[in-house]
């Protein structure tokens, strides 16, 4: 899927410049929040002796102080840099440093014919992407039996410049192996009751998320939601939502438009998931009644049933 931007400056500088971007709607998959929850709890038992916290992947590795204390712990390679890189210039030496003897020692480079998915300028520049392959490379040499969720993979949008302008290409990523047989998980594991045990932040980032993926498909309708808690209980917008992402109009005469009863609502919102259940969306373990009763977790499931049919839609 290629798209040219055409009437752009390309100007010789940038020409050739090949940048990836994770697409929004992949941030919200809970096993990349898994991922990046494994990896920060990794990182800090690993240096908890140092003192050292990671909150966020991206914004607590760039300056090189997190990657230079793991490759002394793990790859016993004590580098002569700064401890504290005070200044952008000397976060880039130290980065310089870092990933070269780290690389070497992962096998990376042009005498193994291997490429390494990160470099100094993204890591320095906060890129999720780059720093969640570095991780996860990291994890595998140094420590091979810490169990990585699998099939962890992003939507990416690559950008390169070029003479006649930008083009774009949406692509899937994969961040982790990928096992053979795809939903090996236990249906007991549902996805968001695993978000729901999440930090608060966290949970807010899924709910922001996949409200996004709402308002980007009812918007050719004039419609928007704003509290994702509530505005789903009279089944009203979700109906119209479903509609819109399936492709077909549900006839006014099937459902009430304008609810004003508790049974005119349930009698939507069982509308609802049975149209999910026959479109092979079935949504295990909830009940119209939890929809009319804004139980956050059926509504949240709900929307995610949508969302993993028609994320990159």
């Amino acid at each position: 899927m290629e798209e040219l931007i055409q009437g752009t400056d390309t100007s010789a500088s940038f020409v050739g410049e090949r940048r990836k971007t994770i697409q929004p709607v992949s941030l919200i998959d809970p096993k990349l929040a898994k991922l990046k929850e494994i990896l920060i709890d990794w990182i800090n038992s690993t240096l908890k002796s140092e003192h050292i916290v990671v909150q966020l992947l991206e914004e607590d590795l760039y300056d090189g102080l997190v990657l230079h204390h793991l490759l002394s712990k793990l790859g016993g390679l004590h580098l002569e840099v700064e401890e504290i890189a005070v200044n952008s210039a000397a976060q880039v030496r130290k980065l310089e440093a870092i990933l070269q003897a780290l690389n070497q020692d992962l096998g990376i480079g042009p005498e193994t014919d291997t490429e390494a998915k990160w470099n100094v300028k993204l890591i320095h520049n906060r890129d999720l992407l780059a720093t969640l392959h570095l991780l996860v490379a990291m994890v595998k040499r140094y420590q091979p039996d810490l169990a990585l969720p699998q099939n962890v993979s992003v939507e990416v949008v690559l950008l390169e410049v070029n003479k006649g302008g930008i083009k774009s290409d949406k692509q899937i990523e994969c961040i982790t192996s990928q096992s053979k047989i795809a939903g090996g998980a236990s249906h007991n594991d549902d996805p968001i009751d695993e978000v729901l045990k999440l930090d608060e932040h966290k949970i807010a980032t899924v709910k922001k998320a996949l409200l996004h993926f709402v308002n980007k498909n009812i918007s050719p309708l004039r419609l928007q939601v704003a509290d994702i808690e509530k505005q789903f209980a009279d089944g009203v917008i979700l109906l119209l939502l479903i509609g819109e992402l399936e492709g077909f109009f549900i006839p006014l005469y099937e459902f009430y438009l304008s609810p004003t009863t508790h049974s005119e609502m349930l009698h939507n919102a069982t509308l609802a998931l049975d149209i999910l259940s026959d479109r092979d969306m079935p949504v295990l373990n909830v009940e119209p009644e939890d929809i009319v009763s804004q139980d956050v977790a059926a509504t949240l499931k709900v929307l995610y049933a949508l969302f993993q049919k028609h994320k990159y839609k």
